[in-house]
C-alpha cells in the first residue's frame, strides 16, 4: 500500500447541503430558516457578546489605567531586627530556616532582607536579595551575605 492508495472509509464523507436552490432541492424558498423573525433575515441574530439584555462582560469589567507586569517578582520582606530576635550567632539564614522559625510561610518564596532595626549577631545570610543597608549592618556585626547568582 502506498500514500496514493489511501481513501476515506465508505460513507464517511458527504457533500454539504446547498440551501436556497429552488423548491425541488428540499431546501428551497426559506432555505431552512423558517418563516419570519430575526434569525430568518440576512444579518439577523444577536451580535457577539450579547448576553440577553444583561450588561455585557466587556462593560462590567473595570477600566483601570496602566498595566500589571506579569513578570514582577514579589519578595517577602524580612527586617534585620527579626533576624536578631529569632536567630542565634553563627546560624545560617535561608528559606528553610526562616520557615522553621515561623518568619515566612513557604521556604521557596523569594525573600529580601531589609535594614530596619539593629543586629549584633554574626549570621550567614543566604537569601534572594539583601538591601544595601541590611548588608552593611550584617557585615558590621561580623556576618556574611551570600546571594545566589
Amino acid at each position: 500500500m502506498e500514500l496514493k492508495d489511501l481513501k476515506p472509509a465508505e460513507g464517511s464523507r458527504k457533500n454539504r447541503k446547498r440551501v436556497g436552490r429552488g423548491a425541488a432541492s428540499g431546501t428551497g424558498k426559506t432555505a431552512g430558516r423558517g418563516l419570519n423573525g430575526q434569525k430568518s433575515r440576512a444579518g439577523g441574530g444577536k451580535g457577539a457578546g450579547f448576553e440577553g439584555g444583561q450588561t455585557p462582560l466587556a462593560r462590567r469589567l473595570p477600566k483601570l489605567p496602566g498595566f500589571r507586569n506579569i513578570n514582577r517578582v514579589e519578595y517577602l520582606p524580612v527586617n534585620v531586627s527579626r533576624l536578631e530576635e529569632k536567630f542565634e550567632a553563627g546560624e545560617v539564614v535561608d528559606g528553610d530556616s526562616l520557615k522553621a522559625k515561623g518568619i515566612i510561610k513557604h521556604a521557596d518564596a523569594p525573600v529580601k532582607v531589609l535594614g530596619d532595626g539593629e543586629i549584633t549577631k554574626a549570621l550567614t545570610v543566604k537569601v534572594d536579595k539583601v538591601s544595601a543597608s541590611a548588608a552593611a549592618k550584617i557585615e558590621a556585626a561580623g556576618g556574611k551575605v551570600e546571594q545566589p547568582c
